[in-house]
């Protein structure tokens, strides 16, 4: 069974930086789209962004777009999330998770072997 691990949570200030990475175990990630979603509390779990198996195909929500940056390594078997110049409102669990359509949007409902999440936190 496909099992993701998320990794490079923490805690930064307003303007910081930090790279989550995305990594599998048992299978290779070669084949799946992969999705970076995450839950802030007391809200539903939404898409950050989506990349292709190919990595041509790369997706933003509107909240991120120019301070994100999607991307893969599949000789390392690992996806990752650059995330420069980081909000308060972005602090949440972030989860990584196989997408079921390699051209589909960057939804949840799309979203399949989730990983058990990071936490970001950005203090003001």
């Amino acid at each position: 069974q496909l099992q993701l691990v998320e990794s490079g949570g923490g805690l930064v200030h307003t303007g910081g930086s930090l790279r989550l990475s995305c990594a599998a175990s048992a299978l290779t990630l070669d084949y799946y789209a992969i999705g970076w979603f995450r839950q802030a509390p007391g809200k539903e779990r939404e898409g950050v962004s989506c990349i292709s198996t190919s990595g041509s195909n790369i997706d933003y929500a509107d909240s991120v777009k120019g301070r994100f940056t999607i991307s893969r390594d599949n000789t390392k078997n690992t996806v990752y999330l650059q995330m420069n110049s980081l909000k308060p409102e972005y602090t949440a669990v972030y989860y990584c998770a196989t997408l079921l359509s390699d051209e589909g949007p960057c939804h949840t409902g799309l979203a399949a072997n989730w990983g058990q999440g990071t936490q970001v936190t950005v203090s003001s």
